[in-house]
């Protein structure tokens, strides 16, 4: 497995795998041609057919320029090796071709191309929950310890700043209102839910305020504010919710959330590489699911749950979330993007206090449901994965029937 540092990219929203990805490749091809004069970008499968709701050409442009970049868009066509493809050409002075790259967002901002080139070497000993579990058993320690005896020093400083950028993102997300940019005319509801939330009981206001805080981080990735992946873009508020009250509501140091991030990068890791994290792969279970489970193996780690513990609620957060669609309407990450994250991060938390009542034992494992959570992303037909063609998506260019509730 990579460094945690590519399941925490730091970046403008709406969309990981299709504006990070791409203008990450956009910006190595342009400095692989410095003496091309202008560029052609065909975009296939799912970059193509939700492209525009997601920027896409609009982030490839801004790193091409002030070169001149034109567009193909192939939604049909869908390259074995991934959905989500793009091919770049480079073109001279008399716009004859003089080099191209076909390149793949596979989820998080992560490139990769057909010779297999990625973006960093594998660090890590064991990529399977249980063999990193018998480390932890062997050795006396817990995960959070496993990633920091493999990743680099530097990686303690990179968590440090996610954490920041989550924070703010969360408290500009609760102050922030009007509409979200889109189309849709959709009105941010952060700032309601937790204003709402200051004058209900202790345990509804608890719920209330992970809400929030949840819409908030969503809606200023909807609004192509900057955000952390967690592990993608559209899923990027669940785990600061989470982590945003557990300081704010239990008095978690930044320090205890800094070794959270740590074991949440840990667990979205072990999908990453076993599974995927990309919606047009595997649909909304790779992203919101996995995601859930960053959230609660974190939270249970905080409350002080074992390795068993950590390991029984991050499988809980994904395995309830096993077949979960992308059909984002219009191709925005809007809806049911914003609210699926406010509901997962609630589910974070019950999956995390479960775990706690227990033993930490429990009959189906994480790397089964990861097994699983790949099975059934090859199973989904095409249009309820990330395409806007199947699902709400469709149901929302459908006209309502006359008296029909």
């Amino acid at each position: 497995m990579q460094s945690i540092r590519h399941i925490f990219r730091i970046g403008y929203g709406p969309s990981s795998s299709h504006t990070m990805g791409p203008s990450r490749a956009a910006a190595i091809f342009a400095q692989r041609n410095p003496k091309a004069t202008s560029f052609h970008v065909t975009l296939y499968g799912s970059l193509a057919a939700t492209g525009k709701g997601h920027l896409t050409d609009i982030a490839i442009q801004h790193v091409m320029q002030p070169r001149a970049v034109t567009f193909s868009w192939e939604p049909k066509t869908v390259l074995p090796r991934h959905p989500n493809a793009l091919k770049f050409v480079a073109k001279d002075t008399e716009n004859h071709p003089m080099d191209e790259w076909v390149v793949y967002s596979t989820g998080g901002g992560s490139i990769t191309d057909d010779a297999g080139r990625q973006d960093e070497a594998e660090i890590y000993p064991y990529s399977s929950m249980a063999d990193i579990l018998k480390w932890c058993n062997q050795n006396g320690r817990t995960l959070w310890e496993y990633v920091h005896e493999h990743e680099p020093a530097e990686t303690l400083d990179h968590l440090k700043e996610v954490w920041e950028v989550m924070q703010q993102a969360v408290r500009r997300g609760i102050e922030n209102e009007g509409v979200i940019p889109g189309g849709l005319k959709l009105p941010r509801k952060a700032a309601s839910y937790f204003i709402k939330a200051q004058s209900l009981k202790d345990s509804l206001k608890s719920r209330s305020l992970v809400f929030a805080y949840a819409l908030a981080v969503s809606e200023e990735n909807a609004s192509g504010g900057i955000v952390s992946t967690a592990p993608t873009c559209g899923s990027s508020g669940v785990l600061p919710a989470v982590l945003y009250h557990s300081k704010q509501a239990h008095g978690m140091s930044d320090e205890k959330i800094y070794k959270a991030l740590a074991t949440a990068g840990l667990i979205g890791n072990l999908v990453k590489s076993n599974a995927s994290i990309s919606g047009a792969e595997v649909g909304c279970q790779g992203e919101v699911g996995t995601a859930c489970a960053m959230a609660s193996a974190a939270v249970n780690q905080l409350f002080g749950g074992s390795p068993q513990q950590i390991e029984y609620a991050a499988e809980m957060g994904l395995e309830h979330h096993l077949g979960l669609t992308c059909d984002p309407i219009c191709g925005l990450v809007q809806v049911p993007c914003i609210e699926r994250n406010a509901h997962a991060a609630a589910r974070a938390l019950d999956s995390n206090m479960f775990a706690l009542l227990s033993d930490g034992k429990h009959f189906v494992s994480f790397d089964k449901v990861v097994k699983t959570l790949k099975e059934t992303g090859k199973d989904l037909p095409s249009l309820y994965k990330e395409t806007a063609e199947g699902g709400l998506a469709l149901y929302a260019k459908r006209k309502p029937r006359q008296n029909n509730p």
